[in-house]
């Protein structure tokens, strides 16, 4: 339990950490800068949020997915 509890802890502490990712291709940079400096980092949250939520989705297969087979294995 001990240890479950400090990795959601620490993926909690890596969550609140913000780095500034540059996650738009070259072109997209280019379009972006030309609108301004706001819109180009709601653009860069954007595709940030968009590559975010596949990611998070396999994670939680997985977690369902070895959570059954260990439940199976008892």
């Amino acid at each position: 339990m001990k240890k479950y509890i400090l990795t959601i802890l620490f993926i909690a502490v890596l969550g609140f950490i913000s780095m500034d990712v540059a996650a738009q291709c070259s072109i997209c940079t280019k379009t972006a800068m030309q609108l301004g400096a706001r819109p180009a980092q709601g653009l860069n949250a954007g595709i940030l949020y968009l590559v975010a939520v596949p990611y998070l989705a396999v994670v939680f297969i997985g977690y369902k997915w070895w959570r059954s087979e260990k439940k199976a294995s008892e």
